[in-house]
């Protein structure tokens, strides 16, 4: 099962309400292969659907949750980066939601805007 993990800034902190990123297209493309296992985790990261992390600073990322076939994933993949944001998707795989574990997540979002 092949999922896609799209990237936005629904709520944007800076002084003009803009993201210098906005007109960019992020995302994440994740084989989680064909195992019982793989498909019940991906079908759960699934179930949620979005899921969004608060920084703290009047910014807000959402991290939208789709299933693609191979082709999709392969356009995707030549058109699109995540701006230092993998670790989202990393805690979303781990724990089905976006947790700050590490301290220098705060340090990588000042450095995308």
């Amino acid at each position: 099962m092949i999922l896609c993990f799209e990237l936005s800034m629904p709520n944007v902190g800076s002084w003009n309400n803009g993201w210098s990123g906005e007109k960019n297209y992020y995302a994440k493309v994740i084989n989680f292969g064909r195992t019982k296992k793989a498909k019940e985790k991906a079908a759960s990261i699934l179930k949620e659907g979005y899921y969004r992390y608060n920084f703290g600073d009047g910014w807000t990322a959402g991290i939208s949750v789709k299933e693609i076939d191979a082709k999709e994933a392969a356009k995707i993949r030549r058109k699109s980066s995540f701006c230092g944001y993998d670790w989202m998707v990393q805690s979303i795989k781990d724990y089905n939601k976006i947790l700050a574990e590490k301290p220098d997540n705060q340090a990588l979002h000042q450095n995308c805007r």
